[in-house]
């Protein structure tokens, strides 16, 4: 598989070294505005080709993935011009920081007969796929409540890093941004959403889109959810978890990236909780593990017709909660979904 990566910041050495592990892959060029940017990354990881302009990049006819690691507002455009060209689309969450947007690229793709992929790579942490194992085999019983905390700290200097940070056009808030794969897992875990409701706010950053923020979210099957976030925890992140409470289960979920199992009781026993305590893993980063896993599959779903995790029509159920709760709070109303 012939990749070709656009966007050369802070998340892309992320993908490149999880590509770098990969039999079956290779990064065949890359794109950043910034021409020393894209120059260093070559020569770093021994990319043949490289520029500043992405229409070369999508011109390189064995370029078969795109992988978009742009600012959030511009993956829809990113991805369509791939499309059009003919290549399979890989963008980094959100796909976009409105839900019309998404939509066209998820068409783009479609009419092109390409392939999309929303990278959410948290949820093949193996403490994740236990949680969802549990839900789906019924171990929880009715679940009443599904909670989900980010209180993270990013300082002004992070946001001071680029323009385009905490823009309501390219990158969104803390929900959109930092907290994303949150608001992915709590409707993953959650289901069919009916309605939310949230209050979010600048505090203390000096962004257009909040630094803190709260949801409420009911779901069809009757489960409440709350959803809190702030970037604003002194000194340093800590905490970001995830907790299910049902009839007969209750489990928490915690760690830099919702990789290690904090609490796990259910009513009945399953020969899976013998390994409870073996399957939590020690990251270096939020990112967590995933992306290697994760690349596989989209390569395993191109090429074999696997059928992929997390596809464009799954990236987009996170992206309309995440727009569902900025409507919310701007109207000061419930949303219904």
């Amino acid at each position: 598989m012939k990749i070709g990566l656009v966007g050369c910041g802070r998340i892309s050495k992320t993908h490149l070294e999880a590509i770098k592990k990969l039999s079956n892959a290779n990064i065949a060029g890359c794109c950043d505005i910034v021409e020393d940017r894209a120059k260093s990354t070559a020569e770093k990881y021994n990319i043949p080709y490289w520029t500043t302009k992405y229409q070369e990049l999508l011109k390189e006819k064995d370029i078969d993935l795109i992988s978009i690691c742009t600012p959030s507002g511009l993956h829809p455009e990113h991805g369509i011009m791939a499309a059009n060209h003919g290549k399979h689309v890989l963008t980094e969450k959100p796909m976009g920081v409105r839900l019309i947007d998404a939509d066209k690229l998820i068409t783009a793709c479609e009419e092109n007969g390409v392939k999309l992929f929303v990278v959410l790579q948290n949820r093949l942490n193996p403490s994740i796929q236990m949680v969802k194992n549990a839900i789906d085999k019924g171990r929880f019983g009715k679940v009443f409540m599904i909670v989900a905390n980010v209180f993270w700290t990013r300082p002004q200097e992070y946001y001071d890093l680029a323009a385009w940070r905490g823009t309501w056009a390219l990158d969104g808030g803390a929900f959109c941004n930092q907290a994303s794969h949150y608001v992915d897992l709590v409707q993953w875990f959650g289901g069919p959403v009916k309605s939310v409701m949230a209050s979010t706010a600048t505090l203390a950053r000096d962004i257009e889109a909040e630094d803190t923020g709260a949801a409420i979210i009911n779901f069809h099957s009757g489960c409440i959810a709350t959803i809190n976030v702030t970037m604003l925890t002194y000194p340093k992140n800590l905490e970001g978890s995830i907790t299910i409470i049902g009839e007969k289960g209750t489990v928490r979920v915690g760690g830099i990236a919702v990789n290690e199992i904090l609490h796990w009781q259910f009513q009945d026993y399953d020969e899976v909780d013998r390994i409870v305590n073996n399957v939590s893993t020690i990251p270096d980063s939020v990112y967590g593990f995933g992306h290697m896993a994760y690349y596989q599959n989209v390569i395993n779903s191109i090429i074999n017709g696997e059928n992929p995790l997390i596809d464009g029509l799954a990236g987009r159920k996170s992206l309309e909660l995440i727009e569902s709760i900025y409507l919310s709070n701007r109207q000061q109303r419930v949303v219904i979904l």
